[in-house]
């Protein structure tokens, strides 16, 4: 069963996105050459207690961190260490949550370590990130999951990847629904599965986290000993984006973007609906 949210409770969630919204900005500015993924972990910390949210990575399924925190062929689930030192060069991608009296936010970003970086993971960045607004557009009434699940799709083959080849969309990992628990019905996936149908309808107080990852070769992953951390099958290098957005009477709203997402929206010829916080 789906999760359809009242007004209230969708306000609620934007409290959460906010907090969510908050740790990106402290975390992207400390993830500097000679940082540890750990000394990101404890900025996250600090900025949940700040706004008195709880973290809701931190002991899911016995995670043991505040934030998710992969680096280069790591694709998601990446555990914070002091074993990890972020180098000039390297990508990180960045994945945390908050709740707000039961009320559950979730985002990612991919930043850029240091400086001179390839041309070929700035774009890979940009692609995925792109794809996701893309699914973010998708968002309409009367659309169904598997529309969203094009957008994304669609936008990323669309893209040349310099260099030649396609980019490699990440099979076993995708999108999900978000409300009382981070985790909930339906799972969203990133690409177009003619076998799942097409979904459900998408009405108002439908919420998703919509989270590409794309890698620049390989769509295949394998999971590490620890059990958690998520890497390319053939070591290339990938990248994670995610929001989570909430489908309302008056179009979407980013829950987790500081400005609800409108001034990416007007790009796409979309008005976002309004911030139930003014």
């Amino acid at each position: 069963m789906v999760q359809i949210k009242n007004p209230e409770q969708i306000a609620k969630m934007r409290e959460a996105g906010l907090v969510v919204a908050a740790i990106h900005a402290a975390t992207r500015e400390a993830a500097v050459p000679g940082a540890t993924t750990k000394d990101l972990d404890q900025v996250a910390r600090k900025v949940l207690a700040e706004h008195n949210a709880k973290p809701n990575f931190l002991g899911y399924g016995g995670f043991p961190a505040t934030i998710c925190t992969s680096v280069n062929e790591v694709v998601v689930h990446g555990i914070p260490s002091d074993d990890v030192v972020l180098k000039d060069g390297d990508i990180i991608s960045i994945d945390c949550g908050a709740i707000i009296d039961g009320w559950h936010g979730d985002a990612a970003y991919t930043a850029f370590v240091g400086s001179g970086h390839a041309p070929e993971l700035v774009e890979l960045s940009r692609v995925t990130e792109e794809s996701m607004w893309a699914g973010i557009a998708a968002m309409k009434q009367g659309n169904r999951l598997v529309d969203v699940s094009r957008a994304i799709e669609t936008y990323i083959r669309r893209q040349p990847k310099p260099g030649g080849g396609r980019y490699g969309i990440i099979e076993d990992y995708g999108g999900h629904g978000i409300g009382t628990e981070m985790h909930m019905d339906p799972h969203l996936l990133n690409y177009v599965d003619r076998r799942r149908g097409k979904g459900p309808k998408l009405v108002p107080g439908f919420c998703l986290a919509i989270e590409p990852m794309v890698s620049l070769g390989t769509p295949r992953t394998e999971v590490l000993e620890d059990d958690w951390t998520v890497v390319t099958t053939d070591g290339t290098w990938s990248s994670h984006w995610e929001h989570s957005v909430a489908l309302t009477e008056q179009g979407p709203l980013v829950l987790t973007a500081p400005d609800g997402g409108k001034a990416k929206l007007a790009e796409l010829g979309i008005t976002a609906a309004p911030d139930p916080l003014g």
